[in-house]
């Protein structure tokens, strides 16, 4: 039986109803199609690409066009997943007019139902000309890497009881703005359930405890493919890395001792070939 669409109201639904959501990260056709055959809520076209595909040491460096051709070739595959395309560094920051735009860009070039940018309050006006143009808007708060400078590094926030609350007042403020769900990265776990019971949309987790209405990985993380660091909050479900590595060194080795290809792999020439090439061989 094939599922329909995953909507925005069904993703609310699943809050209300106290269902989890599922999400993850894709950057290209394939993994894209495994992820929603595998019935998964929601797609991120994250900016993590940067990282786990690009080769950059952070976010900052991937671009609006590096956004908008994976996001394209994650849409043409996705059938079911509600497709979110991660607004990269200074796509938004600059002016509303620049995020009314980039934001655009994401549903009318790369076939994406939403977009998620990162913020709490400095971020409210962007989020309302974004909804307003009718571009659905994913909250992000916590430890947003895009300024992960500015918050002393890739560390856990709302430690301590006024930056908890600053965060709490950052997912209100955020959620009056029309966003439609929110992610809520490296907070603790207490600080997650009381921000997910305040707001009315959906919190989405990822290093932030059992307590949200939903949860994210980078995929490549949790395939074991990206092996440069892992946080301790993800979960390797296989180590992937190896295996590939073990798999291409054979054909190396195969290749190398003329192993491959062996006839299996190789397209026999009928008997007539055979003769008619030897003939001409011979005149030549």
């Amino acid at each position: 039986m094939k599922s329909s669409k995953v909507t925005i109201p069904a993703l609310l639904e699943k809050k209300q109803k106290g269902e989890p959501i599922t999400m993850l990260t894709a950057y290209d056709f394939p993994m894209a199609k495994q992820i929603d055959d595998a019935g998964v809520d929601i797609i991120l076209v994250g900016d993590s690409l940067a990282m786990v595909i690009l080769g950059y040491d952070s976010t900052l460096p991937v671009t609006m066009e590096d956004m908008i051709h994976h996001s394209k070739a994650v849409s043409k595959a996705v059938k079911r997943a509600l497709i979110i395309g991660d607004m990269p560094f200074m796509s938004y920051q600059v002016s509303i007019e620049k995020a009314v735009e980039n934001a655009g860009r994401f549903l009318k070039e790369a076939g994406c139902d939403a977009v998620k940018l990162e913020g709490g309050k400095n971020v409210v006006d962007k989020i309302k000309a974004i909804v307003n143009a009718g571009i659905p808007v994913m909250g992000h708060i916590g430890l947003t890497p895009q300024s992960a400078t500015a918050l002393g590094g890739y560390k856990v926030q709302g430690k301590d009881l006024e930056s908890a609350k600053a965060l709490i007042e950052d997912a209100i403020s955020i959620c009056k703005a029309g966003v439609f769900s929110i992610v809520l990265e490296c907070v603790p776990d207490e600080l997650a359930r009381i921000i997910t019971q305040k707001v009315n949309v959906p919190t989405i987790g990822i290093g932030a405890g059992p307590y949200c209405d939903g949860q994210v990985l980078v995929t490549n993380d949790l395939l074991g493919l990206y092996e440069k660091f892992i946080p301790s909050f993800v979960k390797r479900y296989i180590n992937l890395a190896p295996e590939i590595k073990k798999a291409l060194a054979s054909y190396v080795n195969e290749v190398k001792e003329k192993k491959f290809p062996s006839e299996q792999y190789s397209f026999k020439a009928s008997k007539e070939l055979v003769n008619a090439l030897k003939e001409w061989e011979s005149q030549n």
